[in-house]
């Protein structure tokens, strides 16, 4: 092995890259010759680590890899070479794919590499790491793979760039000839690449004889199966379905060449494969992205003893999402009220719409595991559609309008749906803007003049197995981009029983759900359920008139409603709500809710208990607490939300005090973020057993009655030079104080020498800093800690599904823009 040459290790500290790293070794070549390689060589510290092998693909070298070389943990040897022709590796020949993978063993065997093998490969890279991975299983531990393919995605053409850089008349001229293949690539859709590291890119290829590997790369690339390398590549295709080693995908959703139809291909080709996809990022995400964390997290997650899953069974051994709708038929009561277009169904009438729509569904060719957008506005129609979606065991995608039009569009495209419906507007939005591009298009009208189906069980589609996926549903974005949540038929039966047991809910019940989501769960339950007369994407439109309307139509004996609705309620009531007077059970959640505002409601609904559910998108129920039970256990530090249901446990992280939860009907994962997953979702032993559990992302404590007390985002937390401080308690202090009506505590400057500043709205509704009286209170009521500063302002950003959750990322950047002096 022969170190760097001098006249380029300034150039490499320049790039960013140790020099010592640099090495060229000869190699004896399959072909009978020997040939000079040039790697990139990072010496580990664990020799019982597996070694990382770096493989790049086209126009790029192994400087592709400087920031996994840098960022990964020093445990791992990471290796990365410039395949021959290109980098600073010999000059050769033209070699075809086959080579290519046979070369990458030639490498391997020179160096005389041990240990096991995880490959890290993008674009070309990855197409001959795979092919190696298959011609040598047993020296494989795993694979890393990024924006790469090793075929055409059924019902693809190959990529356009790809085809352009490879037409006659064009192919050496782009290629070769000059430089534009070379330095157009780091400009391809992403979240940027920085002048040094596109300079460092083009470094090899500046010269026109030294860009023919460049050339060749893309002459290789079989576009047609009479193409030399098309069986060899294809060949590799096919034994991909033996690989047993795990494979993850970390994919830039930007990238015009490898998008995401390449990825769900190899989704398909692989048996323990998992996508995490990142927005914002394209071709080269190797590079614009830390993927450190990633290759990390998956040798660590081989290593690790993960529960098995549940086998996979019928439903009918513990019922249906659906099993009660068939029971309705013989009933003449009210199924669902929508009070918005002043219309209902009855039992009778709603069953046979959800089977009239499942078979209409599946005469369209909708099947089952195939994903579907359901962009049907919040009524009767949504609620049948989507049962209509589990039936036939088609996945529904729901994505309220709660997320905001941005919000939306990018839930449906990172969800890969198979299938849109909705009115005709909203699916004529979905295809103009290209939201799910290869979907076909169902209109609910379409459905809606299909020929009657009076029950499901006449429905000719097979039923879905319990562990099939039944929905993808999207948090809120309170705390950063709306995540997929995937939830199976069977978790999604446990969440129903869990909320029926937790406020024991029987066939005599009636409900009025004021969140569009939560209308969902009637039919399941057996019960009528009512949709009030407001803006959804807007929960605070929420009146009193409106919600006991709703009670009215449909007999209501429970409410379900957001913080802010409850809160307009409140501010709009009358004397004529008699119908709000009469229900039993009132329940609100999606953030903490005032108990002023509870008090608030129950004088409204003297006969009602008053109960806030806690949870999240994730895990609902978590835990459950009563308005009695508040008043009893009076103030603390955060917000009580209660003992934990029955079949749900909760822990406290020790270090970092952060609630974790398990139960039955915590949800199967997030969809297509897997080190998200994989962070969020440790394996614990408790009592021998290991069990999966979720972080919430909540900080807070459990009390020596049980209840937990939740004391904020664990994103939120205020790192001082006393410690850390969570914002919620020092909230509701401050909350306390006369004019005050809401307040956020947040952190300003650096990391753990955060200084502490409290935002508030006032009655006075002014902007500004807080004059000295508000502002000796606050610091008064918070002593001892150190307050920088005060501030008012009219309103307080909130998350855009509840109007409640305040946003205190964005309230601790724009302090920090205003004290910095940036921002007036």
């Amino acid at each position: 092995m022969v170190n760097i040459q001098p006249s380029l290790v300034a150039e490499f500290a320049t790039f960013g890259l140790d020099p010592s790293w640099s090495r060229t070794i000869d190699v004896p070549s399959h072909d009978g010759a020997t040939h000079q390689w040039h790697l990139l060589d990072r010496p580990g510290t664990n020799k019982d680590a597996p070694v990382v092998l770096c493989l790049h693909g086209n126009p790029t070298w192994s400087f592709l890899w400087s920031r996994l070389l840098n960022e990964l943990n020093a445990d791992f040897r990471v290796i990365a070479p410039d395949h021959l022709s290109m980098g600073l590796s010999e000059r050769v020949p033209t070699r075809a794919y086959r080579d290519r993978v046979a070369d990458v063993n030639d490498l391997v065997t020179a160096l005389n590499i041990t240990a096991p093998i995880w490959i890290v490969a993008q674009d070309w890279g990855g197409a001959i790491g795979m092919g190696y991975a298959v011609a040598h299983p047993d020296r494989v531990a795993g694979m890393v793979l990024s924006n790469t393919g090793i075929a055409i995605p059924h019902n693809r053409r190959a990529p356009l760039l790809i085809r352009l850089a490879a037409a006659t008349g064009i192919h050496r001229l782009v290629t070769k000839e000059s430089s534009l293949f070379v330095r157009g690539t780091p400009f391809l859709p992403g979240s940027g690449i920085s002048t040094m590291q596109r300079t460092a890119l083009a470094f090899p290829y500046r010269r026109r004889k030294d860009r023919n590997g460049v050339a060749d790369f893309v002459a290789d690339a079989p576009l047609t199966s009479r193409h030399s390398s098309a069986q060899d590549i294809a060949d590799v295709a096919e034994k991909l379905s033996n690989v047993t080693f795990p494979v993850r995908l970390v994919w830039g959703s930007h990238d015009p060449v490898f998008n995401d139809d390449f990825a769900h291909d190899l989704m398909n080709r692989f048996q323990n494969v998992a996508l995490h996809r990142i927005a914002n990022s394209g071709h080269l995400t190797v590079l614009e992205t830390s993927i450190a964390p990633f290759v990390e997290a998956a040798i660590r997650e081989n290593a690790e003893a993960r529960p098995l899953q549940q086998p996979v069974t019928a439903l009918n051994d513990g019922g249906t999402l659906w099993s009660q709708i068939d029971h309705w038929v013989n009933e003449d009561d009210i199924a669902i009220t929508d009070a918005a277009a002043d219309t209902s169904v009855t039992r009778p009438e709603f069953a046979a719409r959800v089977a009239t729509y499942a078979q209409a569904l599946h005469d369209r060719g909708v099947r089952t595991g195939d994903r579907i957008a359901v962009l049907v506005p919040p009524s009767i129609d949504l609620i049948a559609v989507v049962y209509a979606c589990w039936r036939i065991g088609a996945i529904a995608v729901i994505a309220d309008r709660g997320l905001g039009l941005r919000g939306l569009k990018s839930a449906i495209r990172a969800s890969r749906v198979k299938h849109v419906i909705g009115p005709m507007k909203a699916v004529a939005a979905a295809r103009l803007l290209r939201w799910a591009p290869h979907a076909s298009i169902i209109r609910l009208s379409g459905l809606a003049r299909s020929s009657v189906i009076s029950r499901l069980e006449f429905v000719s589609a097979p039923e879905p197995t319990a562990d099939d996926l039944a929905a993808v549903l999207f948090t809120s974005g309170a705390t950063g981009p709306a995540k997929g949540v995937r939830y199976t038929h069977r978790q999604l039966y446990a969440q129903r029983d869990a909320l029926q047991k937790a406020y024991d809910i029987t066939s005599a019940d009636t409900f009025v759900a004021a969140f569009a989501p939560f209308a969902l769960y009637g039919p399941a339950l057996g019960i009528a359920t009512g949709l009030a007369d407001m803006d959804v994407t807007s929960p605070s439109t929420l009146t009193a008139a409106a919600l006991d309307d709703a009670c009215r139509r449909v007999g209501a004996t429970m409410v379900f409603a957001s913080p802010a609705a409850l809160a307009n309620v409140v501010k709009t009531a009358s004397t004529d709500i008699a119908h709000l007077r009469t229900v039993r059970l009132v329940m609100s959640a999606g953030a903490p809710v005032p108990i002023q505002t509870l008090q608030a409601v129950s004088l409204l609904c003297p006969k009602a208990e008053l109960h806030t559910p806690y949870g999240m998108t994730e895990v609902l129920p978590v835990a459950n607490v009563s308005l009695s039970d508040l008043t009893r256990i009076g103030n603390g530090h955060g917000v009580c939300v209660g003992k934990p249901v029955s079949g749900c446990s909760v822990r406290i992280d020790p270090d970092t005090s952060e609630l974790l939860v398990s139960a039955p009907w915590m949800s199967a994962g997030y969809d297509s973020l897997w080190l998200t997953e994989h962070n969020a979702r440790p394996v614990l032993t408790t009592d021998s057993h290991p069990t999966v559990w979720h972080r919430t992302g909540d900080v807070g404590h459990v009390d020596a009655e049980g209840n937990v007390w939740i004391e904020g985002r664990l994103v939120h937390v205020i790192h001082t030079s006393r410690g850390p401080v969570a914002p919620v308690p020092l909230e509701i202090i401050v909350e306390a104080i006369s004019n005050v009506v809401r307040a956020a505590a947040v952190g300003v400057g650096p990391m753990n020498v955060q200084q502490i500043v409290v935002v508030v709205e006032t009655t006075t509704r002014n902007e500004g800093p807080a004059d000295a009286v508000l502002t000796q209170a606050v610091r008064a009521t918070l002593a001892p800690l150190p307050i920088a500063s005060v501030w008012v302002t009219k309103n307080l950003p909130v998350d855009i599904r509840h109007n409640s959750k305040i946003d205190r990322t964005a309230v601790s950047k724009q302090m920090s823009q205003i004290l910095a002096g940036s921002k007036k």
